[in-house]
């Protein structure tokens, strides 16, 4: 169905046929691939940069300036190219990891890439929210960095990570539908082609129907983890 030739009503009723989601279900599950990995990669990579920043910040653990600002320097010239061209940077790292420039694996690299420098900036946001006194009184009693890093700093922002994270989801989320552009699959694929293309506009609403549930899933789960946390400490 098309909005060309056919009443909006129509084509949302048309949205929910059968035939609709026997054909878009088999990219709701490449989404899902997508999203997971990305994230996990994102998450590891991105809670590494993000506790390096922080302990290398001129008033960090390990005050290292020229580390900080060239690391710096760096993530926000990731942060600053549109995700549409850092699909695009990210071909020939696709090419040289799985072969080809193309399909969902290679494009989970040129994701990840896009969202780990924010999630980056993230974390060290969330870490320098602790207060010097906690951390002066961690050294006092002879904590090392690393008891400070992860007895200190990590426990006490999890709250604000886990809400931070969920932030940083939604955007692979988005990006996941972008890259169906470039040939990874997914909801954004069968979105360009069918409904972009083709002018099917039932298989479009459908397709944007999948990519709001995810995003108030994600943004429910991200909610309820930090708020179970803070209500456990008593600060809810």
């Amino acid at each position: 169905m098309s909005l060309l030739d056919t009443p909006l009503w129509e084509v949302i009723k048309g949205s929910f046929a059968p035939e609709v989601w026997e054909r878009i279900t088999p990219s709701i599950f490449e989404t899902l691939y997508m999203t997971v990995l990305s994230s996990a990669i994102m998450l590891v990579l991105g809670l590494l940069l993000g506790i390096m920043l922080t302990v290398t910040n001129p008033n960090g653990l390990v005050p290292m300036t020229s580390l900080y600002t060239g690391s710096g320097w760096l993530i926000n010239c990731l942060r600053s190219l549109p995700q549409m061209i850092m699909i695009i940077l990210m071909i020939p790292v696709a090419r040289l990891f799985f072969g080809k420039s193309y399909g969902t694996n290679a494009c989970i690299i040129a994701i990840a890439a896009s969202c780990i420098p924010m999630y980056a900036r993230i974390v060290e946001s969330s870490l320098l929210e602790i207060s010097k006194g906690k951390v002066e009184a961690a050294k006092s009693i002879g904590s090392t960095n690393l008891q400070i890093i992860f007895r200190i700093l990590l426990p006490e922002t999890v709250p604000s990570l886990i809400r931070g994270f969920t932030v940083a989801v939604i955007g692979v989320i988005s990006m996941t539908a972008l890259a169906g552009m470039f040939g990874a699959g997914g909801i954004g694929d069968i979105a360009v082609r069918f409904g972009y293309q083709r002018f099917q506009h039932d298989v479009l609403f459908a397709a944007v129907y999948i990519l709001i549930i995810l995003v108030q899933l994600v943004q429910f789960l991200g909610d309820f983890t930090s708020r179970r946390i803070l209500k456990k400490r008593n600060l809810l």
